[in-house]
């Protein structure tokens, strides 16, 4: 049985580590947030002991080591700018480290990792959980063994809406948070990538603060991508259905339907670090250079070639 600790306990996406850590036979022996609303580690682990204050969490983890019973894995769940300074202190403790998109907001914080990784001979591993839905391996595959000079058309819809609590949180900081494309569209990025090989161009239309949208050209693929948290930007008929969430992939004109199947792919994806195939730290770059790219450009408008929901939103 291998110990974890889990550093950010009260947020959304901890409760899929908690129930991956304990569904691939494994304990979570601390855990770290600095709101105490973590009731839901009873589900899970009642025993963990749990802190508020990083420097008692860090003293604890550093006593579990000298007592020679130290952890294996932490887990990290924390604020996306936090991410970086939490992967250091895994790699510092000499555990290895499974953390959530992005993996940070930087590309250069990743090439800093890999000494880091080199130097306490431990591995960070990304949460690329999109590479392991059956029906994205399988278009994978087919864009392998088709024609070796096609250019495919796609296009990418992803809105999922928030509320206002949203914009005063740490996610509707771009300093925070990178962004909306880089908060719900790191791992599109990274699925883009995985299928469709090197980035070649990557043109802003929008950046806003509740949405973006783009023009990505890859090896095999000219992608038009739309992201968004506004409720609003849902196609009216889908709206009015009572739906939050609008996620369509379109290849060639073609719907592309990947909405169901995600539940599990925590699971999936622990089982897969644990067994030793899980996606390294290096492989989380690409993505994270497309985010990067995306803040750091002017929005041009509607000009080019653009999604449709750029000019009708």
């Amino acid at each position: 049985m291998k110990k974890f600790v889990l550093i950010g306990a009260a947020g959304f996406i901890a409760p899929r580590h908690m129930k991956a850590v304990k569904d691939t036979g494994n304990e979570i022996v601390a855990a770290l947030d600095k709101f105490d609303s973590v009731g839901i580690l009873d589900s899970y682990f009642p025993e963990a002991d749990f802190f508020t204050e990083f420097e008692r969490f860090d003293r604890h983890v550093e006593k579990l080591r000298m007592k020679g019973s130290p952890i294996d894995y932490v887990s990290v769940c924390s604020p996306n700018y936090l991410h970086d300074s939490h992967i250091r202190f895994g790699l510092r403790n000499h555990a290895d480290v499974i953390c959530e998109k992005p993996l940070v907001l930087n590309p250069w914080n990743i090439d800093s990792l890999a000494d880091l990784e080199k130097e306490f001979g431990k591995k960070v591993y990304n949460i690329l959980q999109l590479r392991l839905h059956p029906a994205i391996i399988s278009l994978r595959e087919k864009i392998k063994n088709g024609p070796a000079d096609k250019i495919y058309d796609v296009d990418l819809t992803y809105i999922t809406s928030r509320g206002s609590w949203y914009y005063s949180s740490w996610k509707g900081d771009i300093q925070k948070s990178g962004g909306v494309a880089t908060n719900i569209g790191v791992h599109f990025y990274d699925m883009l990538s995985w299928i469709f090989g090197p980035v070649n161009r990557n043109i802003v239309h929008v950046h806003d603060h509740d949405r973006a949208a783009g023009y990505l050209e890859f090896q095999r693929a000219r992608v038009r991508w739309f992201l968004s948290i506004n409720h609003n930007t849902i196609p009216k008929e889908v709206r009015e259905s009572g739906k939050r969430t609008y996620r369509l992939l379109s290849l060639d004109g073609d719907a592309f339907e990947f909405s169901e199947g995600f539940t599990e792919l925590h699971t999936e994806s622990y089982k897969h670090i644990l067994s030793g195939k899980g996606f390294p730290l290096m492989e989380a770059k690409t993505a994270i250079e497309i985010v990067h790219e995306i803040r750091s450009q002017k929005a041009i408008g509607a000009q080019g070639d653009y999604h449709p929901f750029v000019s009708s939103k």
